[in-house]
């Protein structure tokens, strides 16, 4: 598979992706078995003390890893979160949250990934996360 079909592939699945598009992530790197994403912090993605969410940092989180999943499926399959955890390291405050999700292992059933959450240099959540694999469905 070519770069740029992978990338094709990628950015179609994206149109349907209302929840990214509704809070302002964006796709920004898509290579096979990892993707990175990013996000401008604004006001409305605050929680009570003025920090991102816990909501908003795990949904990046999900989001990379998932597409990083994604990237090794074939045309027409798709996957699914089963299993998210995320492990909150700093509060997120600054400018920009930037996600990178990989595939730890990929296998027939379910994907194994991690991901990072970084709100400007700082590394603020760790997550690991289980995809399941849809296959298509025929008729």
């Amino acid at each position: 598979m070519t770069t740029d079909s992978l990338e094709t592939r990628i950015r179609r699945k994206l149109t349907r992706q209302h929840f990214m598009h509704h809070i302002g992530a964006d796709l920004t790197s898509i290579t096979e078995g990892r993707v990175e994403a990013e996000l401008q912090l604004e006001h409305q993605h605050q929680q009570h003390s003025g920090f991102a969410h816990g909501g908003l940092v795990a949904t990046m989180a999900d989001l990379v890893a998932g597409f990083a999943a994604v990237t090794l499926v074939p045309e027409g399959t798709g996957v699914v979160t089963v299993e998210l955890k995320t492990s909150y390291l700093h509060p997120g405050v600054g400018q920009r949250l930037r996600a990178v999700g990989w595939v730890l292992k990929a296998g027939r059933r379910l994907h194994f990934c991690e991901a990072e959450v970084w709100c400007d240099t700082l590394l603020i959540a760790k997550a690991t996360a289980t995809m399941a694999v849809l296959e298509p469905t025929v008729g």
